[in-house]
């Protein structure tokens, strides 16, 4: 009951729920005012500005949601007064239709922030085909939507303004669970009864979406001028606290070992349950610190580990003495849970003001490393005009199904809303097959279960004042889901629309049948389009994401390399190699999940493709462990053994790169290394070196591996 209570708390301090009420109270605020005012019909206009621009006002940076605002306006406007002016020309208004929507589709090049700027375009291009208004009526309702979106923009920003912080404390909060969830499978590695596979897979999964809310929760730390320039504590504390769960992060990735191993050494033991319990635990502790860094209270942690370390260290002194097993490697995992211990520990002291003001941050020309910068530069619009890029067919594609959509409207008409099923095509057409298919099914789904509840709604509740109180509910409900979860969203859209609509004297049974029937035709012209009409099929892209990946790994394992010959690297060329890791394996899981969405026929070999990202995390994870190890020595010193390991390694990992080079693609060039070991007779190698030595073998073994699917990553 007090978890449930807890994530009930959690969402409703969440930037989900504040993007909710601030949305729905800028958009309906304006249609409330203007209706007492006796002009109704203005309010809604208005507020129609305001709901539009709100699709531009992602979380972000305070410059980049206004910039985003600004133009999402601009082309709003443009876009209303176009089609305003040739509104009595059908064959006009269908070019128009199709050039509008090839060029504001394209702005998807430019990243999801721009795409919300075109969509906003698009959704006013489409709600005003139906209306006919003379030249002086078309400025006035331009006049009116220019009024919604500046009251929107200036309502946004002043919320922001008032409480600059909220909203990083909200993202770290997010990604900071999203880790304690990461480290909670981890623990399942060490349960007997738990598929090794079928951790692998959640694991994988898991990592695209802790990579997801990093990067977004790294743009507005890092990008945030307020933060990075003022030495509040607040500030200071959000962006040490990040940087510290990263870390502890990729210490969570480096105890990685080989678990069928493991169980098969010290299953008889009891070890691994006490190991799974210990980490299980300090998932929790993440997540409570996650519940408090939301609720912006001051965290209270829940265990005390050194109690929890202390028996674990026993546990494992018991397995050599009363068990005769070798317990290194328990040992050497034993101390990344004590790291993980103490970079939890040392997150907690960030919240005594006392402990914060001695931390040391990074220069913020450091941290401005690890964002990534989006290219606006119009010669990228220019260089995707190419069948070759996927955004290009994705264009031509929703162009010529949103033409059709209006013709079917034109041909058919079923009601007096027929731009609904142009609306469902922009809304569900998408760049990937995957994500229509399954935009698709969210959307006819949420609309037929949200159209039921509208109806019994309107059915039984007479009363105007409670009707108003059930669509300020969905509405904020609507847009508390949009980025969370599009199926709820739209199970919430569909009633408050027909709410909307009985108030306009439009709510009925045939309101809501008009709605799911031309849902359901823009669903399946999307859906058909989808695969009939210049597809982009994720497999052709896979090679790319693979040989990104690869890449980032072989540059990852160099600085391993380094670590063995006794050089220390630049922390934050070793931190950049280690994102570029996680970004490129989440884009490389991402990219497999959404081919597995895909018909099989256009499927590339999904075993060998999922054996590929298991053997790169594993990868990563190895060399995560090793450098941990490295760093942890004092004598970095590398034997001839270890030294003839690593490079055979990384030669091995640049012949797999070479393997999926696309065609008229340079070959990749190994960077010179001068590595010099020892030769250490087997009298002078300590336990240590035989575990560095273990590991590297682990490392060469699994780049075989990569290498072996690298040959021929299609073949059945």
């Amino acid at each position: 009951m007090m978890k449930q209570s807890r994530e009930i708390k959690q969402f409703i301090f969440s930037h989900y729920f504040s993007d909710g009420l601030r949305i729905a109270f800028g958009g309906l605020l304006p249609a409330v005012l203007f209706a007492q005012l006796g002009d109704l019909d203005m309010g809604i206009n208005f507020s129609l500005g305001a709901l539009t621009v709100s699709i531009a006002d992602a979380p972000g940076p305070q410059v980049h949601k206004r910039n985003a605002m600004l133009f999402c306006t601009l082309f709003m406007i443009i876009s209303l007064l176009l089609t305003g002016l040739i509104n009595a020309y059908p064959v006009l208004l269908a070019a128009e239709i199709m050039v509008l929507c090839f060029f504001f589709s394209m702005f998807n090049i430019y990243g999801v922030r721009a795409a919300s700027v075109g969509t906003a375009a698009l959704l006013i291009m489409v709600l005003n085909i139906d209306q006919h208004l003379t030249f002086h009526e078309l400025l006035v309702h331009g006049g009116i939507m220019l009024g919604g979106c500046a009251w929107y923009m200036v309502f946004s920003l002043s919320i922001t303004g008032i409480r600059p912080y909220r909203l990083a404390q909200q993202s770290l909060a997010l990604s900071v669970r999203q880790v304690a969830d990461y480290l909670r499978l981890k623990a399942l590695f060490y349960d007997s009864d738990t598929p090794a596979d079928e951790t692998y897979k959640k694991l994988i999964s898991q990592q695209i979406t802790v990579h997801e809310h990093q990067d977004s929760t790294r743009e507005l730390l890092f990008k945030s001028r307020l933060l990075m320039k003022e030495s509040t504590n607040t500030g200071r504390q959000l962006v040490l606290v990040f940087v510290d769960v990263v870390d502890l992060f990729e210490q969570s990735m480096a105890t990685h070992y080989d678990y069928q191993a493991i169980h098969k050494q010290y299953g008889r033991t009891g070890v691994l349950e006490s190991l799974q319990s210990v980490i299980g635990k300090l998932a929790d502790e993440l997540e409570n610190l996650a519940y408090y860094i939301n609720n912006n209270q001051q965290p209270v942690p829940v265990y005390r580990f050194q109690p929890e370390l202390e028996h674990l260290k026993i546990v494992i002194d018991q397995v050599e003495s009363e068990h005769k097993v070798n317990n290194l490697v328990l040992k050497k995992i034993l101390v990344n849970v004590r790291n993980i211990v103490n970079r939890l520990q040392k997150i907690y002291s960030y919240f005594n003001p006392t402990q914060l003001a001695s931390a040391k941050i990074r220069s913020e020309a450091d941290l401005s490393k690890f964002v990534s910068h989006q290219d606006y530069d119009p010669k990228l619009f220019l260089d995707n005009l190419s069948f070759k890029s996927s955004v290009f067919r994705y264009s031509v594609r929703l162009a010529i199904v949103a033409v059709t959509g209006y013709l079917a409207s034109k041909l058919f008409p079923l009601g007096h809303h027929s731009y609904w099923i142009l609306l469902t095509i922009i809304v569900i057409v998408k760049p990937g097959f995957s994500l229509t298919k399954q935009r698709n099914f969210q959307r006819v789904a949420g609309t037929i279960a949200g159209a039921a509840i509208g109806l019994l709604i309107l059915a039984f509740v007479k009363d105007q004042n409670a009707r108003f109180v059930f669509l300020l509910i969905f509405m904020i409900l609507t847009y508390s889901f949009q980025r969370l979860n599009y199926v709820i969203s739209v199970l919430f859209m569909t009633p408050y629309i027909l709410i909307m609509f009985s108030f306009l004297g439009m709510g009925s049974l045939s309101t809501a049948q008009e709605r799911i029937f031309d849902t359901i035709v823009g669903s399946v012209i999307a859906f058909t389009a989808s695969y009939l009409i210049f597809p982009s099929w994720e497999s052709r892209q896979l090679k790319g994401f693979m040989r990104a990946l690869l890449i980032s790994n072989y540059f990852y394992l160099q600085k391993a390399a380094y670590l063995l010959a006794g050089k220390l690297p630049d922390m934050t060329e070793y931190k950049l190699a280690r994102k570029a890791v996680y970004v490129n394996s989440a884009n490389m899981a991402s990219s497999f999940q959404r081919m597995l969405a895909e018909p099989k026929s256009k499927q590339m070999n999904p075993k060998n493709v999922h054996k590929f990202i298991v053997l790169n995390h594993m990868l990563s994870s190895y060399t995560a462990n090793l450098i941990f190890h490295l760093l942890q020595s004092e004598n970095r010193v590398a034997s001839s053994e270890h030294v003839k390991l690593v490079k055979r390694a990384l030669y091995v990992l640049s012949a797999a790169i070479n393997r999926l080079h696309a065609e008229g693609e340079p070959d990749f060039k190994e960077p010179e290394i001068v590595l010099r070991g020892k030769e250490l007779p087997p009298a002078l190698q300590t336990a240590d070196h035989k575990l560095v030595s273990e590991q590297l073998d682990f490392v060469v073994n699994v780049a075989a591996d990569i290498q072996k699917i690298a040959e021929d990553p299609e073949r059945v």
